[in-house]
């Protein structure tokens, strides 16, 4: 078999709020960042974390969807592809980088109100998360 892979899968939180633009041919185009931390402990029992960031872009429909939906420190599900983009600065110097081009976005954690981003109201018929005093 020939065929390569180059799939990635992320469970995060958003860094921060989407930014969305347009190529000059109107296609739009979203870009976030999504953190990801992983935990262990060392064989003396000391606990660590690191934190690894992405760098997101999303295009066409979904990017207008993500700059609709999605707020700084949402948990999110990405799947797309990794990409590396390599460009000369005006000064010569060369820069690249790798980013992750979505091809699907689920919001995860609890449901929230765009407009006001409070967790939202129970539909009607769902059971709401009370509290109990007992």
């Amino acid at each position: 078999m020939s065929r390569g892979l180059n799939k990635v899968m992320i469970i995060g939180h958003l860094g921060r709020d989407p930014e969305m633009r347009y190529t000059p041919s109107g296609r739009p185009v979203t870009t976030f960042t999504v953190a990801t931390s992983r935990t262990w402990n060392t064989a003396d029992g000391e606990r660590h974390t690191e934190t690894e960031w992405f760098n997101i872009v999303t295009w066409g429909n979904l990017a207008e969807i993500c700059k609709q939906y999605l707020t700084k420190g949402q948990q999110v599900y990405i799947e797309g592809r990794l990409q590396t983009r390599k460009w000369d600065d005006a000064e010569g110097n060369k820069h690249s980088t790798v980013e992750v081009v979505a091809s699907e976005m689920m919001m995860l954690g609890e449901r929230r109100d765009i407009n006001t981003n409070a967790p939202a109201e129970p539909i009607e018929g769902e059971e709401a998360d009370s509290e109990y005093p007992f």
